[in-house]
């Protein structure tokens, strides 16, 4: 049985139900990747079983306990979130916000020799070094990420929890936020769920998707199981072609068209039936049927 998972859970706004009836179980030691279109409830879910809203219906069980039951400091022991868009006090140096992620273990205001080992740790895995003693806000966009997911790494939790981790990141810099949660999760085992934006991110760094669409799951499993044009019609209302990356043999998304029920009248593009190809023409990858 995995360590975290939904029973029959309802989650909402005031009278609005966002979520309805949702039974999901998250797989331990993987990164799970949650998709959907804008408001399909992806952000909703996870600030639910991250303890951080409280459902109207239905539990989220961590360890086969009632996570919302459970007192903030042991909940904090065990799983960490990193919000979308956080912000730091001015002038917070990398080391300071860092050091907020041993508040779960303090049983005083200073910091421990244990505290202070585990926060260089986590300036180390995540590649801050040279930053340590510079204000957040002077960071790059990157830069800034990867300190606030070193404070969520001090708290030495085995779940983290990540909503948009790469949002108004460039291309570089998304990179290096989900290279460095695949190599969190490949070296120190961690279990991540993540809301993810780009449908192809997810299949290239993602073990398991999970497609949502108003509150419900559509589909789950993996990239190969979730990424179908079928899939995507369903809940992104778009057509397109399942390529597959010649590197790691995913299979990736290229959207040409809105479905027919989004359409509004217009005609989708023609297609050619020629093979997309790389950039520099040589390895030619190959459309799904």
């Amino acid at each position: 049985m995995e360590r975290l998972y939904t029973q029959q859970l309802d989650v909402g706004y005031a009278e609005s139900l966002i979520v309805k009836n949702l039974n999901l179980a998250v797989p331990t030691g993987k990164i799970t990747a949650l998709v959907g279109s804008n408001g399909s409830g992806k952000s909703t879910i996870l600030k639910t079983m991250a303890r951080l809203m409280k459902p109207k219906a239905g539990t989220v069980l961590l360890d086969g306990k009632t996570i919302h039951e459970q007192p903030t400091k042991e909940v904090a022991k065990q799983l960490a979130i990193l919000p979308q868009n956080p912000t730091a006090p001015e002038g917070l140096t990398v080391f300071e916000l860092i050091s907020y992620g041993r508040f779960p273990h303090q049983k005083r205001f200073s910091l421990t020799r244990e505290d202070r080992e585990v926060i260089q740790w986590a300036i180390r895995v995540t590649g801050m070094e040279a930053f340590s003693d510079r204000p957040v806000d002077q960071l790059s966009g990157g830069q800034r990420q990867r300190a606030w997911i070193a404070m969520a790494l001090a708290q030495q939790t085995d779940i983290l929890f990540l909503d948009e981790p790469t949002t108004f990141l460039d291309m570089a810099h998304q990179l290096e936020v989900l290279q460095l949660l695949h190599k969190l999760n490949r070296e120190e085992g961690r279990t991540i769920v993540m809301v993810v934006h780009d449908l192809n991110h997810a299949s290239r760094y993602a073990h398991h998707i999970v497609a949502i669409k108003s509150g419900t799951v559509v589909s789950e499993g993996s990239p190969q199981q979730v990424m179908t044009k079928e899939v995507l019609r369903e809940v992104f209302g778009i057509e397109a072609d399942i390529l597959y990356d010649p590197r790691t043999g995913v299979p990736l998304c290229l959207p040409f068209a809105l479905a027919a029920s989004r359409e509004h009248g217009h005609a989708a593009p023609p297609e050619t039936g020629e093979p997309a190809e790389i950039a520099d023409g040589t390895v030619p990858l190959t459309s799904a049927t």
